[in-house]
């Protein structure tokens, strides 16, 4: 495939072995074809590596955390649950919102937080609002030390960024997934691995060994969860193509 952005004529022209098609370089459709490539060459050139939050390393695409955050002001949930906690951004993004708000609190989870990251998180300003739990974000006790920090009624929102392969997803979509009440999320992050095989840093499994597919998978299987993209607060835009490192990300549970 082949994309050909002409300037001069003002142009976007998608070439493919079944044909071509032309739009106008300033249309709906030609923002959806760039930034198709834009988000899967981003990825390549480790893009997201290069933003902090109150410090912090947060390795995120921007309009997801603006996303994201749109949807924590809206829910306002009790506990927000992160498996996946690297150098910690995520989780002090997430207890900068809860401090904002003056409501909630925040458990995430690694199979391993090296100690420079733990020291990061655990003398930072807001590490009040922060619970870190080390281990296998799917074994048995460590799902029941997370539900131990949940009490009963409370509103919960989960948030998946640990092992993006699908068996390991699928395993903490029913780990967790009971935790989450009716109109909240659980969030299976980096689905785009779907669109990069071929890219750098990218496997040749990712077209089916993707966050997405668990997903997809999970949902097909639970009626209780559909995959759905949060209403936005405000849109004049007139795009309708998210860029985001999370297609299909967001199961609200609807029963």
């Amino acid at each position: 495939m082949q994309l050909v952005i002409d300037t001069d004529a003002q142009s976007v022209t998608e070439k493919t072995d079944e044909g071509s098609r032309t739009v106008p370089l300033h249309s709906p459709e030609s923002f959806r074809l760039i930034n198709k490539h834009w988000v899967t060459v981003g990825w390549g050139q480790k893009y997201s590596y290069g933003f902090t939050w109150f410090g912090v390393p947060l390795i995120q695409l921007p309009e997801d955390v603006i996303r994201i955050q749109e949807v924590i002001y809206r829910l306002k949930p009790d506990v927000i649950v992160e498996t996946g906690v690297a150098h910690g951004g995520s989780l002090v993004f997430y207890a900068s919102l809860c401090k904002a708000m003056g409501h909630g609190r925040i458990v995430g989870i690694d199979i391993e937080i090296r100690p420079h990251n733990r020291q990061t998180i655990t003398e930072h300003a807001l590490a009040n609002y922060i619970t870190l739990i080390e281990g296998d974000s799917t074994a048995p006790k460590i799902v029941d030390e997370v539900r131990s920090h949940i009490k009963p009624g409370e509103k919960v929102l989960a948030i998946l960024d640990s092992n993006h392969s699908h068996e390991h997803v699928l395993k903490e979509l029913h780990a967790y997934s009971p935790m989450v009440g009716v109109d909240s999320y659980i969030v299976a992050t980096d689905g785009v691995m779907a669109d990069l095989v071929g890219c750098p840093r990218a496997d040749a499994d990712w077209d089916w060994n993707n966050p997405q597919q668990a997903a997809q998978d999970f949902a097909a299987r639970d009626p209780r969860f559909a995959i759905e993209i949060p209403p936005r607060l405000f849109n004049e835009s007139l795009v309708d193509e998210p860029v985001t490192y999370w297609p299909s990300a967001y199961l609200r549970r609807v029963a």
